[in-house]
């Protein structure tokens, strides 16, 4: 079968400055992730180096200011390079977004002091976050959680379990939402914990299906102390500092679930037209190409709603109801679109040979995490019809 290599993504893009950044991020792609993809992925290997990587050429803070490092970057550039980043290799695209949502509640709530003593580390030096807000008996219903934060001096102690967290074990730093208070979303506060303090440990990675090159691991906390000083945000505001940074990450989501589907596409095209069968490239016959021509638009159909929603974003108007409805459209793309792609390959589709098995393995977990996608029609029927009745 001849190669049919895959075209770029023709996108529009805001700068001059931009359209480098995406150049940048294709040569780091094509030198540096998409060669050991696979091989690293089914060792189950994180790619930490090449994080430490990204953080050196920027691409680590770029949606955040850059008087503290970030790239001042809109999230309309920001969510396009992690699309091309997830087409490559979904463990490094969704650990890139993970490491923007644990820098959220600092870059967006903390003081001018604690942006200046942590910020920089945090988006450019080098280091890798991760965000704890799920646990084990509280996953959708967020603000049931039981880990508590209880001051002691000018100090906080924190004892309980976070689950399901994405760099649990392997990050230098956790955006952790504790109890502070009584029942509820208004008990909650957000801290910023060390990734070395101690009492703070991890158990074994999680064995997923997918995404095995990203660790996801239950984090316990033995009585770890934080300083008051790393509080972020009022005592009580931990919850409403969460669903902020939810709503960007949900976009976040969005982008690497149609940088999978992209990438499912683009090695359906390729096999399409280089296999024969009866004499002819199987994209010949009208069955296939209805097939691939409904692949293709979901994808750029994903990528719109996706982008209408971070140019809201950008321009600071209410973009919640369309971030779920991204989250919710872009994910379900994804796990059809490689779906489909297996089927297009056929029997080579089901072997781990083709990269397209992997793609839809990977893309399932993309309509559970930061919001399952039932959660996401509640958030969207919650706006356009009010609160349910109780």
């Amino acid at each position: 079968m001849p190669d049919r290599a895959p075209q770029p993504v023709d996108r529009t893009l805001p700068t001059e400055e931009a359209r480098d950044l995406i150049t940048l991020v294709r040569e780091i792609v094509q030198r540096e992730i998409a060669p050991h993809a696979a091989e690293e992925e089914e060792a189950g290997r994180f790619p930490r180096e090449l994080f430490s990587l990204l953080s050196e050429s920027g691409l680590l803070g770029l949606p955040y200011d850059s008087e503290y490092g970030g790239g001042d970057q809109p999230y309309e550039v920001y969510l396009q390079v992690l699309e091309e980043l997830a087409a490559a290799r979904l463990t490094v695209g969704l650990g890139v977004s993970v490491h923007s949502l644990a820098c959220h509640a600092l870059a967006g709530y903390g003081t001018k002091e604690q942006r200046g003593e942590h910020l920089a580390a945090m988006l450019g030096g080098g280091l890798l976050g991760a965000y704890c807000l799920s646990e084990p008996s509280s996953g959708s219903d967020a603000a049931s959680l039981r880990t508590k934060a209880e001051r002691d001096g000018d100090a906080w102690v924190i004892t309980g379990t976070k689950a399901w967290i994405t760099h649990g074990g392997v990050a230098d730093f956790y955006t952790v939402l504790a109890r502070t208070g009584g029942e509820g979303a208004r008990g909650i506060s957000a801290f910023l914990v060390p990734g070395d303090a101690e009492g703070l440990s991890a158990a074994a990675p999680e064995k997923k299906m997918g995404m095995k090159g990203s660790p996801t691991a239950q984090l316990h906390f033995d009585g770890v102390r934080v300083p008051d000083a790393r509080r972020i945000g009022d005592e009580g505001q931990g919850f409403a500092i969460a669903l902020s940074a939810l709503d960007s990450g949900r976009l976040g989501i969005a982008a690497c679930a149609i940088g999978v589907a992209q990438a499912a596409l683009d090695e359906s095209l390729a096999y399409a037209t280089g296999r024969k069968q009866f004499g002819r490239p199987i994209a010949d016959f009208q069955g296939l190409r209805f097939m691939l021509a409904d692949m293709a638009t979901k994808v750029e159909a994903g990528r719109a709603l996706y982008l209408a929603a971070a140019r809201l974003r950008d321009r600071g108007l209410p973009f919640s109801k369309e971030a779920a409805m991204a989250k919710l459209f872009c994910t379900d793309t994804a796990m059809q679109v490689a779906t489909d792609a297996v089927q297009v390959l056929g029997g080579y589709g089901y072997t781990a040979d083709f990269p397209v098995e992997r793609l839809m393995r990977e893309a399932k977990v993309l309509q559970i995490v930061e919001g399952t996608n039932q959660i996401q029609r509640m958030v969207i029927a919650r706006h356009l019809a009010g609160p349910e009745s109780r």
